[in-house]
């Protein structure tokens, strides 16, 4: 079932055209929702989640991510001096890739250098740009699909990529991605909504923070990883033990092998508490950049550089530059697979 370019996709209930592409394109919203009253909405532009409702204190649904009303704000939003990528699915390559140049099967391949000569999230047009097929829909879940082709932002091989969002009944929303390739490429997923537990129009610094982590990746004055790592022992950036969120942080923790919930976000003022599970090696922790005091968000909101806190749970950036961290290739004939939970719980 490819739902893009059928005209009565407003049979389905819970599907809504959200808007037109600069070419006229069609893009559409889906809402998922569970029997405990959480709402989910979804657009095919970037495979992106627009607004996460989740009954908080007193059971009031509260929006615990950023974004935009409408995809002309979304896609303006790719030409600001550091885009934030709001919601999006990000790749081919989430995170930074050195001087934007890797090595594969004794071929150099040369990537956009999008980020002070650096390669990041994918290039120039990442996937958050793209219209993805919807290839199946329910009241529950929607299954994106996308085909990047062969040598697209440099990247060699054309990629299927699938992924698959279901709200569970225990308020959990499941990522789970596929992506085969036609010959052996480098990828690397990732999620990147920017939750605040205290609603999208509010701040972070009085939500607390847990992740299971000994240690982060060293970098580089370019955010590059140097290939070692930093014990967290006596780290600001310690978070084994609960505590505020930083007002700026950009930084892979590498998960503990035997984590069962690889991070929390934790908000006393309204009462709730987000759990992240991944297969993933790292979860990537950012909040802040330079061109949020100039956005206004959904609802008419004012972000700041403290609006909302990431969880990019993702391999390591620049992993195909470094022979001792996890594998980043795909080969011809495999299927990368992915997976990541977002739980939300009352805290009492």
């Amino acid at each position: 079932m490819n739902l893009k370019h059928i005209s009565h996709l407003q049979d389905y209930s819970n599907c809504k055209l959200f808007g037109l592409a600069p070419d006229n394109e069609e893009i559409y919203c889906f809402e998922l929702t569970n029997k405990n009253g959480m709402r989910v909405q979804l657009t095919n532009y970037g495979a992106t989640l627009t607004s996460l409702k989740v009954p908080a204190i007193d059971g009031k649904l509260t929006d615990v991510v950023l974004g935009f009303d409408n995809p002309e704000d979304y896609i303006a939003s790719y030409s600001l001096p550091s885009g934030p990528y709001f919601g999006t699915t990000v790749g081919r390559y989430a995170g930074r890739i050195n001087k934007g140049n890797f090595t594969l099967n004794d071929t150099t391949f040369q990537l956009a250098g999008n980020n002070n000569g650096n390669a990041l999230h994918g290039g120039n047009t990442g996937f958050g740009q793209k219209i993805w097929d919807v290839t199946d829909l329910t009241d529950q879940s929607v299954t994106f699909h996308l085909i990047s082709e062969n040598l697209e932002e440099n990247y060699p091989g054309e990629l299927q990529v699938f992924l698959t969002y279901t709200l569970r009944e225990e308020n959990e929303l499941k990522l789970e991605y596929k992506a085969t390739t036609s010959e052996d490429t480098i990828i690397n997923l990732t999620h990147h909504s920017y939750f605040n537990l205290n609603g999208h129009d509010s701040d972070v610094l009085d939500q607390e923070m847990f992740i299971d982590a000994d240690t982060i990746l060293e970098t580089n004055n370019e955010s590059i990883p140097t290939g070692k790592f930093t014990a967290l022992d006596g780290h600001n950036f310690d978070f084994r033990n609960r505590k505020n969120c930083p007002a700026s942080i950009d930084n892979s923790f590498v998960i503990n092998s035997n984590a069962t919930i690889a991070a929390q976000l934790f908000s006393p003022k309204n009462n709730l508490k987000m759990s992240v599970y991944t297969d993933q090696p790292s979860v990537h922790i950012y909040v802040g950049g330079n061109c949020f005091d100039i956005l206004k968000g959904k609802e008419n909101a004012n972000y700041t550089p403290v609006s909302g806190i990431c969880f990019e749970t993702q391999n390591f950036p620049d992993a195909p530059n470094h022979s001792h961290f996890p594998n980043a290739v795909l080969k011809k004939g495999d299927e990368y697979q992915q997976t990541t939970i977002y739980r939300f719980e009352n805290i009492n």
